[in-house]
């Protein structure tokens, strides 16, 4: 049976404001722990993190918050590295996009091949220099490819620069047309792989299953999802709300069913939460049993090099730690 290890990271440092901080708790009083036990899973409480707050940063506008950023991804990083075993799949719930960042570095410290399913309403490929808002939250993906103009306390964070290789990347439940010709330019040129929310509104088993074969050359793989992937009228819990776009709740959860089906699963990742779209606890209660549902019920033991493997020696650079790993 499947044992899940459960790590709440309850920061809004990178978003758009407060909120985000809640959710880990939000969450855990919605019965997300035990809809997971009625399903026969082993549920393994790993806490959470510090919590940590959204504030305005007029002094840095181009990338707010850098540093508070840098240590929530590094406190990731090496907590996931502390409670990861070869027989738990992890459930990081957080917080904003920014935690992907941190599971990411400590995953491909010991996979360096490891996959990104990033089921999110925004493809987060904006940098300090093309940003209006400088909210790092939507920076992601760019921080992951390193690309130019990325904080590199934050593009360089991981095992390697760039962290993520774009052909081991698909970006799932965006609009086609938040797209400009710099994305496309820059998609096209990282070869991510696209699915974008038109074909998940009409086929959304398909496109997962679509989007796990444009992954499978890894031999891991990570599901990121943001709520906002999801229709706001549908589910009105994003801290940055999308109305009337993206997928219906039904259509999100098939997705997500299919995503977290794979054998190479190793963590998923839920970001965006913001209970205070939800004072009764209504859509909290029904993302909860959602995620729960998405969870398999058997998951095939997976193998990650061990302790001793000299690829995975410490070494210090500047203030972050770093992971020496094998090269992709």
């Amino acid at each position: 049976m499947t044992a899940v290890t459960v790590l709440g990271v309850p920061s809004s440092a990178g978003a758009y404001g407060v909120g985000l901080e809640r959710a880990p708790d939000a969450l855990r009083e919605a019965g997300l722990l035990d809809a997971l036990r009625r399903r026969g899973i082993e549920v393994r409480d790993a806490g959470d993190l510090p919590v940590r707050q959204f504030r305005p940063d007029p002094a840095h506008r181009k990338q707010q918050n850098l540093e508070s950023v840098v240590e929530v991804v590094q406190d990731v990083e090496r907590r996931v590295r502390d409670i990861r075993t070869d027989d738990s799949l992890l459930l990081v719930i957080g917080g904003d996009c920014t935690i992907t960042l941190g599971v990411v570095s400590a995953l491909a410290a010991d996979q360096p091949d490891v996959a990104l399913a990033y089921f999110d309403g925004d493809i987060d490929l904006s940098t300090p220099l093309t940003t209006r808002s400088g909210i790092l939250d939507a920076m992601g993906i760019a921080h992951m490819l390193a690309l130019e103009g990325t904080a590199p306390q934050l593009s360089g964070i991981g095992c390697r620069t760039p962290l993520m290789p774009g052909k081991r990347i698909a970006l799932i439940g965006y609009e086609d047309d938040d797209l400009d010709d710099d994305w496309r330019t820059i998609i096209r040129t990282h070869e991510l792989a696209l699915f974008p929310a038109s074909k998940l509104r009409e086929q959304p088993v398909a496109t997962a299953t679509d989007a796990l074969a444009a992954l499978a050359e890894s031999s891991s793989l990570i599901v990121h999802f943001d709520v906002d992937a999801v229709d706001s009228t549908d589910l009105p819990l994003a801290l940055y709300p999308h109305f009337n776009a993206g997928s219906s709740r039904d259509q999100a959860a098939a997705c997500l069913k299919v995503l977290c089906s794979s054998p190479k699963l190793a963590a998923l990742v839920v970001t965006e939460v913001n209970p205070c779209r939800d004072p009764d606890g209504i859509y909290l209660r029904l993302l909860a049993a959602s995620l729960a549902e998405a969870i398999p019920e058997e998951q095939p033991a997976r193998q990650r090099s061990g302790p001793d493997d000299s690829r995975h020696a410490f070494r210090a650079t500047g203030t972050a730690r770093r992971v020496a790993c094998a090269s992709d």
